[in-house]
């Protein structure tokens, strides 16, 4: 059984920093997954943040790029999401994801809401 418990949000003011972490456990090769982070705003569909290919490539989001990083450390299992510059629209849920074809893991979500 594997899971993800992600940690690290928290109520923050705009302009400032938070470093969400997301640990798995249980039988998942994590170095060779594809680890991404979403999020979920009131009243919206959760939607893509940032993700990290078993290469190492990175994509994101157009309205986090520049402000937000994913990380890994594999022999950890644990994904990060270094989020600087922080505004009142990226208040949500944040979830982690990893995917390893067939699986597809999800977390319970960490609520990072950001005050104006």
């Amino acid at each position: 059984q594997v899971q993800l418990v992600e940690s690290g949000g928290g109520l923050v003011q705009a302009g400032g920093s938070l470093r969400l972490s997301c640990i798995a456990s249980g039988s998942i090769i994590f170095s060779g997954s594809t680890l991404s982070w979403y999020r979920q705003a009131p009243g919206k569909e959760r939607e893509f943040v940032a993700l990290m290919t078993r290469s190492g490539s990175t994509n994101y989001v157009s309205p986090v790029k520049g402000r937000f990083t994913i990380s890994s450390d594999n022999a950890k299992k644990t994904v990060f999401l270094q989020m600087n510059s922080l505004k009142p629209e990226d208040t949500a849920v944040y979830y982690c994801n990893v995917r390893n074809y067939p699986h597809n893991y999800w977390g319970q979500g960490t609520q990072v809401p950001v005050s104006s």
